[in-house]
C-alpha cells in the first residue's frame, strides 16, 4: 500500500495537506484580525479585509436562495474525490500533473470546509486599482491554489501533453 503511494500520484498529496492548513489558519486569523470591519493595508493596492462569499467565484450564485451551499458543497467534493482518484492513476514521476492537481484539490477543500462549516467562504486578500471603486473579488489561498493549478493544467494539456506524446513516438519509432 505505502508502496502504491509513493508509485502514484498520491505521492504528492501531501502538498495538498500543507496547503489546506495553511488556508484554514489564515482564514481563522483573518476572522479574528479583520473582525469588525477592519482592514489591514500592505501595500498602496493591496489590503486585508474580510469578506465572506456566500457563492461561487465572483459571488456566482451569492444570491441564490441558500441551496447553493449544498450544491458547491457537493459539487467540490465530487471534484475532490475525482481529483483523487485521478491521482491514484498517475505515476508519482509525472510531477507537473501531480502537482497541479494537488492545488485544485486543496483549494476545493478549503472552500468546501468553509462552506459546509459556516455556510459561506473565507476571503480577505483584496486587491484593488483604485480603493472603494475597482476591485478584483477578494480571495483567499484556497482560490489561489485553484487558480494556479488550473493554469498548470492549461499549461499540462497545451504544451507538455504534446511534447510527452511525442516523444514517446519518436522512441517507438526507434
Amino acid at each position: 500500500m505505502i508502496s502504491k503511494l509513493k508509485q502514484s500520484g498520491l505521492f504528492w498529496i501531501w502538498i495538498t495537506i500543507v496547503l489546506l492548513v495553511i488556508d484554514q489558519v489564515t482564514k481563522q486569523w483573518a476572522l479574528t484580525a479583520l473582525a469588525e470591519g477592519n482592514t489591514i493595508q500592505v501595500m498602496p493596492h493591496f489590503d486585508f479585509r474580510l469578506a465572506f462569499n456566500y457563492g461561487a467565484a465572483f459571488s456566482f450564485l451569492a444570491d441564490a436562495g441558500g441551496w447553493q451551499k449544498w450544491g458547491l458543497s457537493i459539487f467540490a467534493v465530487c471534484v475532490s474525490v475525482a481529483l483523487i482518484v485521478w491521482l491514484s492513476r498517475i505515476k508519482s514521476t509525472d510531477r507537473w500533473l501531480s502537482i497541479s492537481l494537488a492545488l485544485v484539490l486543496s483549494g476545493a477543500l478549503g472552500n468546501a470546509y468553509d462552506r459546509i462549516a459556516y455556510g459561506y467562504v473565507i476571503d480577505f486578500i483584496d486587491w484593488f486599482w483604485e480603493k472603494g471603486v475597482s476591485h478584483w473579488p477578494t480571495f483567499n489561498i484556497a482560490d489561489t491554489a485553484i487558480s494556479i493549478g488550473a493554469a498548470m493544467l492549461i499549461i499540462e494539456s497545451l504544451f507538455m501533453s504534446q511534447s510527452e506524446s511525442s516523444d514517446s513516438k519518436n522512441s517507438a519509432a526507434k
